[in-house]
This record gives structure tokens, sequence and C-alpha cells, in this order.
């Protein structure tokens, strides 16, 4: 679970743990491993995160002593990365649909109060270059990352750095962290999403467990027409937030078992 509160007025700390206590290939307990840090940067602020890192200890595990972290962490940042996916977005954005040069790009970034240099935001466009050119077509990759995993979680979302433009939508396996697919689009109607959701699953060398989002309503329509029985729940830290607005406990979307 996440529970955002303030240090310094500098940064946002907020702890994530992975959703199960349990080793999702064995079903044995996953025991607490470690506990790690990192900061990221977006457009909303700086973040600290605290994160609780588990392990599974069944040595005939396929998963064995690899680490699970919580699968919120991806929602934020790429693996490693210290700005988040908003403004990877937001750079895009700018550099194919406004044709901003690198001093405009970084002029814009700095305009929102983000203090950035000219080579992070060029190496950020780089970022946003992989992500779009993404494909599922190399079946050989998919198989080496899930060699050692039975089912897949996962983990959608839509980037939108500025209202009235084109969306990035970002698939990712939560247990792996691997970015599956990432895909600009205009529209937001659960037709197109229900249509990434089934590409996705075609492809995928191992059956979809379960399914993690923000609980938008389009997203949870494409998720009932294209994968029934799978079940979808928010992330910890979505269902936190709304659940602390009062007008919003009748339409948080409840857990399914």
């Amino acid at each position: 679970m996440s529970r955002p509160t303030r240090i310094h007025d500098t940064a946002t700390a907020v702890s994530f743990q992975p959703l199960s206590t349990k080793c999702l290939t064995c079903g044995h307990t996953a025991r607490v491993a470690y506990h790690t840090q990192r900061r990221v940067t977006t457009l909303q602020g700086r973040f600290c995160f605290s994160l609780t890192v588990r392990r599974c200890h069944q040595e005939s595990c396929l998963l064995y002593h690899h680490p699970y972290r919580p699968e919120e962490e991806g929602r934020w940042a790429l693996p490693y990365g210290e700005y988040g996916l908003d403004v990877i977005a937001l750079i895009g954005m700018l550099r194919y649909r406004h044709h901003h040069s690198l001093a405009e790009l970084h002029q814009a970034l700095r305009d929102r109060g983000m203090v950035i240099g000219e080579r992070t935001v060029l190496n950020l466009l780089a970022r946003y270059e992989e992500l779009v050119s993404l494909h599922l077509s190399d079946r050989q990759r998919l198989q080496k990352i899930f060699a050692h995993q039975t089912s897949a979680i996962l983990a959608l979302d839509g980037l939108r750095p500025d209202v009235g433009h084109e969306v990035l939508w970002v698939f990712r396996e939560s247990v792996s962290g691997e970015i599956l697919l990432a895909r600009p689009f205009l529209s937001e109607c659960e037709t197109d999403l229900a249509a990434l959701i089934a590409e996705v699953q075609a492809v995928l060398p191992v059956p979809i467990r379960g399914v993690i989002s923000d609980g938008q309503r389009s997203i949870r329509n494409a998720v009932a027409s294209a994968l029934p029985e799978v079940p979808h729940q928010l992330c910890h830290f979505h269902y936190l937030r709304e659940a602390e607005n009062p007008s919003m406990r009748q339409t948080v979307m409840p857990r399914r078992n």
C-alpha cells in the first residue's frame, strides 16, 4: 500500500509494497528480502519511493531468489529511470507534434519548474523513441523474458502530457517489469483499448493472470471486454487516494478475487 507524506517540502515520500505476499509462480510465501529507495521527478513534482522487495526461498521454484518488486513502481518510471513516464511522454509530444528543438524542449521543462540538463532531455527523447518503437512481433524475445514465469500480471496506463493531445498508452508486465507495448493514440475509447489488450494477449507465451490500472472507466470496460475472466483491480496508490474522497467511495472499483 502507499501513503504519501511530505519530507522537508522537497519531495513526496511514497511507500510501495508488492500486491501479493506469495510467490506468483509456486504459491509459497515470498519473504521480505530488503527495502530500497529511489527518487523520481515527474510533472507533478519530486517523489522519494520506499520499496519493499520480496523473494521466493523455494529452491525448486523458477523464481527462486528473483526479486519481486512492487507492481506500482513501474507505473511511474522506467527501471533505473530518474524521470517519470509522464515527462518522457511530454518530451515526445513536444518534439514530434510541435517540432520543438532540443533547446526548446529543455526550456519547456524548465518553464514547468524542472531542473534538468539538455543532455538528459536528449536521453529522455531517446527513451520515448524506444518506447514507441516497441512491438510484439519478436516472439523469441518474449519467450526469453517469460522463460521463468507461468503467468503474467498486466499493468496499463495512459500518459497524457497535456489536455487535448494524444495519449501514450503503455502496457507493462508487472512481475518482470518489462514494457510490452507503447503506442500513442488520440482515442481513449474502450474499443481501441480492448484491441490493444487483445494484441498483447495474443503474443504472450503465458496467460494473463491479473490486470492493474488506475480504474479509468474506459480501461475497466476494455478489460472486461477483452479479458472477461481475468481479475482487474486498482493499484494501491489510486485505491487509497480515491478512498479518502467520500464522494468517490461508492464508485471505487472493488477488488476481485
